[in-house]
């Protein structure tokens, strides 16, 4: 678990370091986002396999190169998380976004064949998505939700997901 860890920073670490190196043109005047995400609960360990759905709100206001953003979803096996944290776009060209995030959520729900055991999980996430002319973006995106070992045991699970995230602008009019 350790070394998926590591593997884990160094590749959010690399990322930084690629974000920083790319030309910054693509990303000028980025907006913020709604985001909306369907896909695969818990396929990876196979204990309470369902359907996640997913919205998302990703500000456009830049922490550094960090963007902030809040979450909310609900499975299909009468669980959800909502919860607020960071993200970083790293644009390779001008159709390709990588973007890792992560974030603390609260965990309620849960049952005997899956319960994570700990109200306040962390998601990490990485999302690859394609960037069309009015800079929506379709993507797909792997998570996983962990407690840390905060609680008595730290089951953990893995959702897949596909990506629409639309700019805010393009739904108010602007």
């Amino acid at each position: 678990m350790l070394t998926l860890n590591l593997v884990g920073l160094a590749a959010v670490a690399a990322l930084t370091l690629a974000s920083l190196a790319t030309n910054s043109h693509a990303q000028e005047g980025d907006p913020a986002f709604l985001s909306m995400g369907a896909g695969a609960y818990d396929w990876n360990r196979q204990k309470e396999q369902g359907a996640e759905f997913r919205l998302e709100y990703r500000s456009n206001t830049k922490l550094w190169h960090f963007k902030p953003f809040v979450a909310l979803s609900a499975t299909s096996t009468s669980q959800g998380f909502i919860g607020a944290g960071i993200l970083l776009d790293v644009f390779f060209g001008r159709r390709l976004v990588v973007t890792p995030s992560f974030a603390p959520h609260f965990y309620f729900g849960g049952n005997n064949k899956l319960d994570l055991d700990y109200p306040l999980e962390f998601r990490s996430q990485l999302e690859i998505a394609y960037r069309f002319d009015d800079r929506s973006r379709l993507g797909l995106a792997v998570s996983h939700y962990s407690n840390a070992s905060l609680g008595d045991s730290n089951p953990g699970t893995e959702s897949a997901m596909v990506y629409y995230s639309i700019p805010i602008g393009k739904l108010i009019g602007d």
